[in-house]
C-alpha cells in the first residue's frame, strides 16, 4: 500500500458505500458503466471523503478494466478511500495501488480440478451460451455470452448446473447449490467445500466461505487501515445474495440500509431498513440513489 497522505481520513465520514457491481454499477447487457452519472457521482462522493468499496464476484482484472478508468476520468482523487473486493472476498485491491495490483486469499482458492471439470461441459450446448472467465484467480465462473440473449442463457443455465453438480459428485467433491432454496451433497467426510451460486448472467463456483459477507468483512479491514469508520452504511445489490453484505454489517453492530435495485423475488423481512426499487433498471436506480447521496453530502 502507498504511504501517500489521505486528506479524507481525518474524521468519521457520514456514511460508507458497499456496492455490488453487476447490475447496480455495470450494466448486465453491456458489462460496462453505461449510465454516466454513476462514475461522476462516485468520484464526487470519494472526493468528499465517503468510503466506497465495490464488493463483487467480478475479477480484479474486470474491475481495473471497466470500473477504475471511468472513475478516474470523472476526476476521482487518487488518494480517495476507494477499494475493490473481487471474487466474493477472494481478491482485493485499493485504487491507490499501482495499476493491475491484486491480492489473493489462498484459503478460498478453488483447486484446479474444478476448472478442469468445467471445460468439457462447455463443449456441448452450454458452450454456445456461456464462457469460462479466465481472469478469475480464486473462483471459477461461467458467464453469459454477449452473443445470446439473457432469456436464452437463463433457459440453458439450469441444465448446465445439473451437469456441473453431477461432475462434482462423480469427482467426490462435496457441494452446496444456492438458488432461493439450498441443496447440498457432502463428500465422503461430510464436507461441502464448494458452493455453486447462479446469478443473472453467470454461474459462480466458489469456496464455501466465499460470499458477500466475506467481502464485507474484507472491506472493513481495508478501511480500518486508512482512516475512520463511517457512522452508517448503505449496501446496494440486485440479487438475494447481496443482502449478506447488510446482514454482516448489522450483525457486527453497524447501522445499515440495504438498497435492493432488483427486488424479485423478495426475501424475508431483514432486521434493518430496506429500500426496494422495482420501477427502474438496476443501474438507473443506482444512479438515482447516488445522486441523492451526493446531495446529502
Amino acid at each position: 500500500m502507498s504511504a501517500a497522505p489521505r486528506p479524507f481520513a481525518t474524521s468519521a465520514p457520514p456514511f460508507g458505500l458497499l456496492l455490488d457491481v453487476d447490475g447496480p454499477i455495470a450494466n448486465t447487457v453491456t458489462r460496462t458503466i453505461a449510465v454516466p452519472g454513476i462514475a461522476t457521482d462516485l468520484a464526487a462522493l470519494g472526493n468528499a471523503g465517503v468510503p466506497v468499496v465495490f464488493n463483487t464476484g467480478r475479477s480484479a482484472n474486470f474491475l481495473w478494466r471497466e470500473v477504475v478508468p471511468p472513475l478516474r476520468d470523472a476526476g476521482l482523487d487518487p488518494r480517495a478511500r476507494v477499494h475493490a473486493v473481487g471474487e466474493k472476498g477472494g481478491t482485493w485491491f485499493s485504487f491507490i495501488e499501482p495499476d493491475d495490483a491484486v491480492h489473493v486469499d489462498p484459503s478460498v482458492q478453488l483447486p484446479p480440478v474444478v476448472a478442469a471439470l468445467v471445460r468439457p461441459l462447455l463443449e456441448g450446448r452450454s458452450g454456445a451460451h456461456m464462457f469460462l472467465d479466465e481472469t478469475k484467480l480464486a473462483m471459477v465462473s461461467l458467464e453469459q455470452s454477449t452473443a445470446v440473449s439473457n432469456d436464452a442463457y437463463l433457459r440453458v443455465q439450469p441444465d448446465f448446473e445439473a451437469e456441473l453438480l453431477a461432475a462434482l459428485t462423480h469427482e467426490g467433491i462435496g457441494w452446496i447449490h444456492e438458488v432461493y432454496d439450498r441443496r447440498f451433497h457432502p463428500d465422503e467426510h461430510g464436507a461441502t467445500p464448494v458452493r455453486v451460486e447462479p446469478t443473472i448472467i453467470s454461474t459462480d463456483i466458489q469456496h464455501e466461505r466465499s460470499g458477500k459477507a466475506l467481502g464485507a468483512e474484507r472491506a472493513l479491514a481495508l478501511l480500518g487501515e486508512d482512516g475512520a469508520m463511517p457512522r452508517r452504511w448503505y449496501t446496494v445489490g440486485d440479487t438475494p445474495s447481496d443482502y449478506a453484505m447488510a446482514d454482516w454489517l448489522h450483525e457486527h453492530g453497524h447501522d445499515v440500509v440495504h438498497v435492493d435495485v432488483r427486488p424479485v423475488p423478495r426475501r424475508d423481512e431483514p432486521p434493518y431498513p430496506v429500500d426496494l426499487v422495482d420501477d427502474l433498471e438496476p443501474d438507473v436506480a443506482t444512479a438515482r440513489f447516488l445522486a441523492a447521496r451526493v446531495a446529502e453530502v
